[in-house]
């Protein structure tokens, strides 16, 4: 802890990186919603001859702007994350945070160029899907590292090998869960394109294994409250079952956002529901998995002994 007194008001770098790889996949849901994938039809360029949208290119110029803005918040969530690298190099003398702070980096610049090639293969939904899955990481890496700048994690929590087991199984599911999600949105509406291609799979055989994959990971949640509850003790106890709580409590409104979706015709607006809600679960299953696992290698060696 005596290596972060240091980072001062500097923390609120680290919270905007946090909130903008958030934000982002909401914007890139907002293009996809709007038909605004190809608004700029091509990479590094928005037009061809211009980075920015040109008057004189054939998309509406509506759909260029959406994608041009969405590409220019790329832009800022890289300067904010080479702020979070260089101040760290600068202030906070702990290499975990350091390397989070450099993965962070690098995981933007592969998303810049991953967006390069989803937009030159024409929105195929692979590469669509890919680009989602990389940012469900690098939030889960943005919050590690948020979490970490503010003493939040490591924890001093040692919750039995039990709980331990099914926060991984819970971490596995629920990114499972994203997956099938991300299939189901490929196969369905709201390509991003009128033209681009979708999978060829029967949307309603996908949606039916995504809701079976939530329904399983709803399980495995009242599993773990029920381990938490009857084997923790303490502020082990009090905590986890706090984090826990909120993570059943946006899964349940995000599970009935998505019935809704689906009998409502998936209108645009549960869409971009739909999507902050499984931002919001995703960050408070991974803020429960790094508050009961993620301990200091001095906390884990008093407590074996």
């Amino acid at each position: 802890m005596d290596a972060l007194t240091r980072v001062g008001r500097g923390r609120s770098i680290f919270t905007l990186l946090l909130f903008l790889q958030c934000f982002i996949v909401l914007t890139g849901g907002i293009v996809r919603i709007t038909g605004s994938g190809l608004g700029c039809p091509t990479w590094p360029e928005c037009a061809p001859g211009s980075f920015t949208p040109s008057p004189n290119q054939e998309e509406s110029q509506l759909h260029a702007w959406i994608e041009f803005a969405n590409r220019l918040l790329t832009f800022l969530l890289g300067f904010a994350a080479l702020a979070a690298v260089i101040y760290s190099l600068a202030f906070i003398p702990i290499r975990r945070i350091r390397a989070l702070a450099g993965l962070q980096l690098l995981g933007i610049i592969a998303q810049a160029i991953l967006g390069g090639i989803t937009v030159l293969t024409g929105l195929h939904p692979t590469t669509v899907v890919a680009h989602l899955l990389v940012s469900i990481i690098l939030i889960a890496g943005a919050l590690s590292l948020r979490q970490r700048v503010h003493g939040k994690s490591p924890s001093g929590y040692l919750p039995t090998q039990l709980t331990l087991r099914l926060l991984k199984g819970l971490v596995v599911v629920g990114f499972a869960v994203v997956v099938m999600g991300s299939i189901v949105t490929g196969t369905g509406p709201h390509s991003g394109d009128s033209e681009s291609s979708r999978f060829g799979f029967d949307l309603r055989t996908v949606a039916w294994l995504h809701a079976d994959t939530v329904i399983f990971f709803i399980g495995l949640l009242l599993a773990c409250l029920v381990a938490i509850h009857l084997g923790e003790s303490g502020t082990t106890r009090s905590a986890l079952l706090k984090k826990i709580l909120w993570v059943i409590g946006l899964s349940l409104i995000q599970g009935a956002i998505g019935y809704l979706q689906w009998f409502t015709g998936v209108p645009e607006i549960l869409v971009a529901l739909h999507l902050i809600g499984a931002v919001s679960v995703w960050l408070s299953l991974w803020n429960l998995y790094i508050t009961g696992s993620v301990t200091s290698s001095e906390t884990s060696s008093k407590g074996a002994e």
